[in-house]
């Protein structure tokens, strides 16, 4: 990852870390627990899907190059 990246994927995290605090409910995060549960609830429910999205396009990429051989 260039600096650069480095940066704007820094940029990119602190603005969905903002709006996922600003979507939560603010007597969840209370506690550490009630923090943790909350972040792990976002990321499953928002974030991870996402990722999921890239994997699958990467992978669909690696079978289409397989394929074309």
């Amino acid at each position: 990852m260039t600096p650069s990246e480095r940066q704007e994927l820094e940029a990119c995290l602190k603005r969905a870390s903002e709006i996922l605090y600003n979507n939560s409910d603010p007597e969840s995060i209370k506690t550490f627990e009630g923090i943790e549960k909350t972040v792990r609830e976002q990321v499953l429910e928002h974030v991870s899907p996402q990722i999921a999205l890239f994997l699958s396009k990467t992978r669909q990429e690696q079978q289409k190059g397989k394929s074309d051989r």
